[in-house]
Parts: C-alpha cells; sequence; structure tokens
C-alpha cells in the first residue's frame, strides 16, 4: 500500500502571472504586426470570431489542467467557481495582444481605410482574439514548465 501525502492547495503567486505575461507576450508579437491577421480579422463573422475565442479557452485549459498533470483546477484557489490561474491565464492572453496592438499602432496602420471608430474596435477585437490563440500557447507553456 503506498502512503500519499495529502494535496495541498497550490496558491496562486504574482510569479505565476509573471511567468504567464512573459510567455504571452513572447507569441503576441509577431501577430499583432503582421498584415494578414488583420485582413483576416476584417473579414472574420462574429460565429468565426466566437468560435476562435473558444479556441482560446480550450487550449489553455487543456494545456493548464490536462497536459500538466500535476495540476487539478479543483484543488486551486478560485474566484466564482473559476480557478485563478485559468483567469489570470485569459486575462494574460488577450491582454497582451491587445496592448500590444495598440502600443504598436497597429489599428491605425491597418485599419488607415475604416472610416468608422466602432468597426475598427470590432476589427481589432477580432485580430486580438486570432493573435490570443499563440499567446494563450505562450503563456500557458510558461506557466506549465516555470511551475514548482
Amino acid at each position: 500500500m503506498k502512503i500519499r501525502r495529502p494535496r495541498r492547495s497550490r496558491r496562486f503567486r504574482p510569479a505565476d502571472s509573471a511567468q504567464q505575461i512573459v510567455g504571452g507576450f513572447l507569441l503576441a508579437g509577431p501577430f499583432v504586426v503582421t498584415e494578414e491577421v488583420w485582413t483576416l480579422a476584417r473579414d472574420m463573422t462574429a460565429v468565426q470570431t466566437f468560435v476562435t475565442i473558444g479556441i482560446v479557452f480550450a487550449i489553455g485549459y487543456a494545456t493548464l489542467y490536462k497536459a500538466d498533470t500535476k495540476r487539478d483546477p479543483d484543488d486551486e484557489q478560485e474566484i466564482a467557481g473559476v480557478p485563478t490561474r485559468f483567469i489570470s491565464l485569459m486575462c494574460v492572453s488577450f491582454g497582451s495582444v491587445a496592448i500590444l496592438a495598440l502600443a504598436f499602432g497597429a489599428p491605425d496602420t491597418f485599419l488607415d481605410t475604416v472610416e468608422s471608430t466602432r468597426e475598427s474596435a470590432v476589427i481589432t477585437f477580432k485580430a486580438v482574439s486570432v493573435g490570443a490563440v499563440f499567446s494563450v500557447v505562450g503563456a500557458a507553456t510558461a506557466d506549465s514548465v516555470f511551475s514548482r
């Protein structure tokens, strides 16, 4: 009979967010400044956008809790029933792309022919969702690789 130590709840620390941020920004950068991403975003439907967002959530969850067998979402701190680590991952994945897009002036560069501010915001949202597919891979991988 194998004796097991009781599981301890893994506390989510600021260092965990820092790891996610490094990974998220690392993979987000190239997609923010690619004209093809902005052209693709311009032509995406609402359904395609929400499917893309769903893909980001699925990749994030699978990387954190399915690929890393040492981590259990039920043992982690939660906010409204959702693991804090996962919430942080989603904020980093979408946030890093949005921050880089605005810092680099990508919407002004790639959407210079768009006349309405609302349309520009919608296309930017779509482009951020595309970039987040790649950002979440970097953020979740960094969190899993560098976690204790």
